[in-house]
């Protein structure tokens, strides 16, 4: 049993370790909460809105629905992109601003209004060229980056479908490697194997086809429903 004095050093330990009391302090905990798995960098900034990249981080985990670890991954690159792709406007801004704070006294001298401020602009875009071209280069490979990491999700997705989908087509061609719990006459099962629904018509004549001739009835069946199918595959093409 702890005596009197450990537990008052407890105590005081206790108060050491509430974390950050300032609101620099917080806001830089609260940060610490959304970091990137694989490299643990920081994502946001000082300045930006917690609450608004995680509503964000939902919309387009939403959008893009990742299933698997790895699609996970590339949606959480393509939401830092992107977010880091809006920050790009507010910058931009921010220069324009800052030129007219620091610059409007050299330009105060000109009576019109319209050519003074066509006068700022301008000297704005000469004094902050370099900033605003590596702004606009950065605009670039960021999105360079987003397209590479969107189409990386597409294909990893095609190559997952297309692996279901040749799974499928050999459970369905060939009866032998079928489950020995599937029942050919039950829809359900179907859709639960193969993902997708067959007419009523199609499911009844395979039925009849298996309950005559067994395995090699059905396996005439399909050889001349796929042939029919190709048949009509080349005809439409």
């Amino acid at each position: 049993m702890a005596s009197e004095s450990q537990i008052n050093a407890n105590r005081a330990n206790a108060q050491h370790s509430t974390g950050p009391s300032s609101p620099e302090g917080k806001l830089k905990s609260s940060h610490n909460a959304v970091r990137t798995g694989l490299t643990g960098r920081t994502i946001l900034l000082p300045s930006d809105d917690l609450g608004a990249y995680e509503n964000f981080v939902e919309i387009l985990k939403r959008k893009y629905q990742p299933t698997e670890a790895y699609e996970k991954h590339l949606v959480q690159n393509i939401v830092d992109t992107e977010w880091r792709l809006l920050r790009i406007p507010a910058l931009e801004s921010g220069y324009y601003a800052l030129g007219r704070h620091e610059l409007a006294a050299e330009c105060a001298h000109e009576p019109n209004e319209q050519v003074r401020a066509a006068m700022l602009e301008a000297l704005i875009d000469r004094t902050y060229k370099k900033d605003l071209r590596n702004l606009a280069l950065q605009e670039r490979r960021l999105r360079a980056q987003l397209a590479k990491f969107v189409a990386e999700l597409t294909q990893v997705r095609e190559e997952r479908e297309a692996v279901k989908f040749q799974r499928r087509n050999r459970l369905m061609f060939h009866p032998l490697e079928r489950p020995a719990a599937l029942d050919l006459g039950n829809p359900l099962k179907f859709i639960e194997l193969f993902g997708f629904e067959f007419t009523d018509e199609y499911l009844d004549t395979r039925l009849e086809a298996y309950k005559l001739g067994g395995e090699a009835a059905i396996r005439q069946f399909d050889r001349s429903w796929q042939a029919a199918a190709a048949k009509k595959n080349r005809e439409n093409a």
